[in-house]
């Protein structure tokens, strides 16, 4: 009677275990769920080059030029190179956060780079890569915009996640009180 008892008591054990463990499994699972727009998922594009691909990409800085003055939505150009190892870094960390990913599907029109343009503008300090430069709608680099690093001014690592999020609402502020 006494075996049985404790035969009992170890699969009850067991069971109230594994219901724990699935419960912590899915909330991991949710973690590390990729950014799904609220329009529902879309078929990734190539535009994304791996920064985002529930994104809607601009195919050339025209055109991300007339989208952003169209919608009223600042631009966000990301220079990087596929054979960086900085780019490679900085843009898993950029594909992975949720927060940017959704920021930039709401509220920004996005273009990224792996050349330079003959925009001069867009590369105020020289052109190194990766760098992410704002444009707003009226069609204005926004150099005041930059990153933390007195030598690259527009670069970001990806410890800089959080300061790129601050620049991305100072950019969406940007434009509300100067537009």
């Amino acid at each position: 009677m006494m075996i049985r008892a404790v035969l009992s008591f170890l699969v009850l054990l067991g069971a109230v275990s594994s219901v724990f463990a699935a419960g912590k499994k899915g909330e991991k699972e949710r973690e590390d769920r990729k950014y799904i727009p609220k329009t529902g998922k879309r078929v990734p594009q190539m535009m994304h080059r791996g920064w985002g691909d529930q994104l809607i990409w601009a195919q050339t800085y025209e055109e991300a030029l007339y989208w952003a003055r169209k919608a009223g939505k600042p631009l966000m150009v990301i220079f990087h190179l596929d054979e960086c190892k900085h780019s490679q870094a900085l843009k898993k960390v950029f594909a992975d956060n949720q927060k940017i990913q959704k920021t930039l599907d709401e509220d920004f029109i996005v273009l990224n780079l792996v050349y330079e343009t003959t925009d001069k503008h867009l590369s105020p300090d020289g052109q190194y890569v990766p760098r992410i430069i704002f444009v707003d709608p009226s069609m204005t680099v926004r150099a005041d915009i930059a990153g933390r690093y007195s030598n690259r001014l527009y670069a970001y690592e990806p410890q800089d996640e959080n300061l790129l999020l601050e620049n991305m609402d100072k950019a969406k502020k940007l434009l509300k009180d100067e537009l």
